[in-house]
């Protein structure tokens, strides 16, 4: 029996609680509709009452029904219950396996769960069914681009806008795609930025209740699917604690349905905490409005399962800045001030390519806090057992054919040496095989390189470093947690500096701890730099680089604080001045 579809239709439009009302009195009328205990389990979903949601679904799923089984799923992935999901999809593909949104669907978790060779035989499975299902094909394009083969990707994204143009998160991950492969010239990719600012929604003309008084107390918000055990929180954490309270109010937006114990040192930095996750946008951008913060800081750009761009887009509030997450310019109208430094992006030259004003704010743009629970660093020589051994813990996203002949070409200038590579898929399975093969096209031979998956804590992973003896950055796409982790842990890094700000974090990062002589502008160059340093390593000593980094820029966690709650506050006297400017 089937209830009417007005409240499932608001609830998308993100009026949950007004859903929720109608739901509960459609069923007291007819308490038997499943659809629309189905649709009332959603609403509730939404709003973050999962346990009720689950009661539901878990009622309708036991007499047979494969939706139930689909949304139970959804709602188990809510929370962080990611092998339960998996079960709950299967049953659903297994009781309606012609039905392509669920192969779907089930792709989806399987992707949010890391197993990505699976996630893509299930979205091709749903193309199979149904060859034009444009989910699917999206589907099948974020797992292509989670197994590395963006090239691929960025065919499947293209192949999916053609049929939906406005979809702004296929468009932020091909943009994420398009960083890490480089094919584009600057040039090309700003304009990739510009279309899809214009493609969101832009912001109408609002008046704010905010005071402009430009040097009262301000309420910062600070929006990100990454506040928690993740790297862009040992650059964020530091600059949160050591903020002058006196002069900022912080709420946080965490995007993510997964909380841990970073996630609570970051509520220890707030007045507010809110788990946005399962908001749709317009109940988010509700939440934030009511809020009304001053500053409202984006943290994520065109990078995450989801960004919240197209809010921004509408001006949420009077002064919009983006920082850390992304490499590049949003293209976002609306988002006023992008943090930068002097080398990353380069004055004169780097703003010609930002649609946002660019705040150098410091002589580097990250403030980099290790884990409490790091290993020491060894004092020792290496041992004279163990080859010399080059490494990179980079994503294998990052690891370009460029950077892989580069690399080539060093270990055949440094016989008996070795390279490490650590990295998701690299432990074995198709992934393993298919990077095996490109490292063979590139001249690299397997018998001198070791693969290694990721490590299950960051511990285990900081203590690899103890096995390399001088680490290797990507490009065009620099590293830049496990930069500052390979230099934490006594490890010089080379890194080849480019044009733009991607290419050009690992020159910041080395600049900022006095190792100028690790940048390289070409790969001749890079090869040159990394034989060097590996003669000096045992000289230099690793205890002295994390000497070294302490005492740099890096980890001045108060100073960068200041410096960063300074920037702020210049924009916000900025936008004052502005507001009180004739005909603004």
């Amino acid at each position: 029996m089937r209830c009417n579809s007005r409240p499932c239709s608001r609830s998308s439009r993100g009026r949950v609680p007004e859903a929720l009302t109608l739901f509960q009195s459609a069923l007291r009328v007819r308490p038997d509709a499943s659809d629309c205990q189905l649709r009332y389990a959603s609403a509730l979903a939404s709003a973050g009452r999962h346990t009720e949601a689950e009661k539901i679904l878990r009622l309708l799923a036991q007499r047979g029904s494969a939706e139930a089984w689909d949304q139970l799923a959804l709602v188990l992935k809510m929370q962080d219950r990611l092998g339960d999901a998996i079960a709950a999809h299967d049953h659903a593909v297994k009781l309606a396996p012609q039905n392509a949104a669920f192969w779907c669907n089930r792709g989806l978790g399987l992707s949010l769960a890391g197993d990505y060779a699976a996630a893509l035989e299930s979205q091709e499975h749903a193309l199979r069914i149904a060859p034009d299902f444009a989910a699917a094909c999206f589907g099948r394009a974020q797992s292509l681009h989670q197994l590395h083969r963006l090239a691929e990707a960025v065919a499947d994204y293209d192949r999916f806008l053609t049929t939906e143009p406005r979809h702004t998160q296929a468009r932020s991950y091909r943009l994420f795609a398009l960083q890490h492969l480089g094919t584009l010239s600057r040039e090309a990719l700003f304009a990739e930025h510009v279309e899809y600012g214009r493609v969101v929604s832009p912001a109408p003309a609002r008046a704010f209740p905010n005071s402009r008084d430009p040097e009262r107390r301000l309420r910062v918000g600070v929006v990100s699917p990454d506040l928690r055990e993740h790297s862009c929180a040992y650059f964020l954490e530091p600059l949160l604690r050591h903020l002058d309270r006196a002069q900022f109010e912080i709420v946080l937006y965490h995007d993510h349905f997964r909380e841990d114990a970073m996630s609570a040192r970051f509520r220890e930095h707030a007045s507010a905490w809110r788990n946005t996750v399962s908001l749709a946008d317009s109940a988010f951008e509700k939440l934030v409005r009511d809020d009304t913060p001053d500053v409202l800081i984006d943290l994520a750009g065109h990078t995450g399962t989801r960004n919240r761009l197209p809010v921004f887009a509408r001006r949420l509030a009077p002064v919009q800045i983006t920082y850390l997450g992304y490499p590049d310019t949003t293209g976002v109208p609306a988002m006023d001030y992008r943090f930068v430094d002097p080398i990353s992006d380069p004055e004169g030259e780097a703003d010609a390519f930002a649609t946002e004003k660019l705040v150098r704010f410091s002589s580097t743009a990250w403030c980099y806090s290790p884990p409490a629970d790091s290993p020491e660093v060894s004092s020792e020589p290496r041992p004279a057992d163990r080859p010399l051994t080059f490494g990179s813990f980079n994503h294998p996203a990052k690891l370009t054919d460029a950077t892989l002949a580069c690399w080539a070409e060093l270990l055949a200038q440094t016989p008996g040496s070795r390279l490490l590579l650590k990295g998701s898929g690299l432990g074995g399975g198709p992934e393993r095989a298919a990077f095996e093969a490109r490292l063979a096209r590139n001249g690299l031979s397997l018998d001198r390189i070791e693969l290694l998956e990721r490590t299950p804590d960051t511990r285990s992973h900081l203590q690899l470093y103890a096995r390399i003896d001088v680490a290797l950055d990507t490009f065009p796409y620099h590293g830049t947690t496990t930069t500052c982790e390979a230099l934490w842990m006594g490890v010089p890094v080379v890194t080849l500096a480019g044009d733009r700000h991607v290419s050009r974090v690992g020159a910041s990062l080395l600049s900022a701890v006095g190792l100028d002589d690790c940048i390289a502008t070409t790969p001749a160059d890079y090869v040159k730099i990394a034989r060097a340093q590996s003669k000096l390593i045992d000289d230099f000593g690793r205890k002295a680089l994390r000497e070294r980094m302490q005492r740099s820029v890096l980890m001045d966690h108060a100073g960068q604080a200041a410096r960063f709650g300074a920037a702020v506050r210049a924009c916000w006297r900025e936008s004052c001045r502005t507001l009180a400017r004739p005909g603004t």
